[in-house]
């Protein structure tokens, strides 16, 4: 099984480095070019998001590419502290390397929010279980309700969003007019937690803390016999999930809605492999379908070749 580090990584193993950092950046067209071109030298596939207000991505690749691209962009004073969380996996989980250009690199949909010098207060792994053990303190977890389903930490609330544009509204509606009761959030890598904090003190809540690092950070620290977290991890990349050893975890994405999909899932009468799943099976048009079922031909016939295509 992988190790939790970059230091059991065995040979042969690709190194998933997740990273992100909000600073403020110009002649981001300059960067992008600079950044994509350091990517590809080094055999990186993956995606990498710049905007006014920082840079988000995670990259995958032989473990000395990683460690390229990242002595080349603390190079920047604006990431000469920038950290990354690795874990590994036996194959590359993307397809092709993308640097784009956002408004924001983790998308809330309100202005004025200030993560820089607004966020909340960090908990580092060690601290939070005693945190999130306190009496009165809401426990929320910023994710998306998918990401809840695979797992999330015990008496943690969700949300039930399906896009992180909705957290504003669900906290107005939620959250009360008490300012002061402290409020503990958490999300996969910590950067979701960077807006969502920062919107809590905008509104005027004073006791906000979000876990350093993330749900990554918080399982490659404390060992799963004192953790309080329950089953995967979803992440952004084609691994899907990965369990409290930070190992790829046993979901795999729909093709038609990108949700992943479980063991039992995957023996409903509503799956259809690389077509459909329960969750969108009443919901595809004829067009759509007929697009996938295509698709899904497509992939047979590169298989029969002894190929592979692409997004299979």
């Amino acid at each position: 099984m992988p190790g939790k580090s970059s230091n059991q990584t065995r040979d042969g193993q690709t190194q998933v480095a997740a990273f992100y950092k909000f600073t403020d950046l110009d002649d981001l067209k300059s960067l992008q070019r600079d950044i994509r071109e350091v990517c590809e030298e080094s055999g990186l596939l993956g995606t990498v998001l710049l905007a006014r207000e920082g840079i988000n991505g995670t990259v995958a690749g032989p473990g000395n590419s990683i460690r390229n691209l990242f002595d080349h962009l603390r190079s920047y004073p604006q990431f000469a502290d920038l950290g990354n969380k690795l874990s590994c996996c036996e194959r590359n989980p993307f397809y092709r390397m993308k640097v784009r250009l956002k408004k924001e690199i983790v998308t809330l949909g309100v202005e004025g929010i200030d993560p820089v010098h607004q966020a909340g207060e960090y908990v580092a792994p060690e601290k939070w279980n005693d945190l999130i053990s306190q009496p009165g303190v809401r426990l929320v977890d910023t994710r998306n309700n998918y990401e809840f389903e695979l797992g999330t930490f015990d008496g943690a609330e969700n949300p039930r969003t399906t896009s992180f544009r909705e957290f504003p509204d669900w906290v107005e509606a939620n959250l009360g007019d008490d300012r002061e009761q402290p409020v503990a959030m958490f999300c996969t890598g910590g950067i979701r937690c960077e807006k969502s904090t920062s919107l809590l003190r905008k509104m005027g809540y004073k006791r906000v803390y979000h876990l350093e690092g993330g749900i990554l950070n918080y399982l490659e620290k404390i060992p799963a016999g004192e953790s309080k977290w329950q089953g995967d991890c979803f992440v952004f990349d084609n691994r899907v999930s990965v369990d409290h050893d930070l190992a790829e975890g046993r979901y795999e994405l729909c093709p038609a809605c990108r949700m992943p999909l479980s063991g039992e899932d995957l023996q409903s009468t509503k799956f259809e492999r690389n077509v459909s799943c329960p969750r969108c099976f009443d919901r595809l048009t004829p067009q759509r379908r007929a697009s996938l079922e295509e698709r899904a031909r497509q992939i047979e016939l590169a298989a029969a070749r002894g190929e592979k295509h692409i997004g299979s």
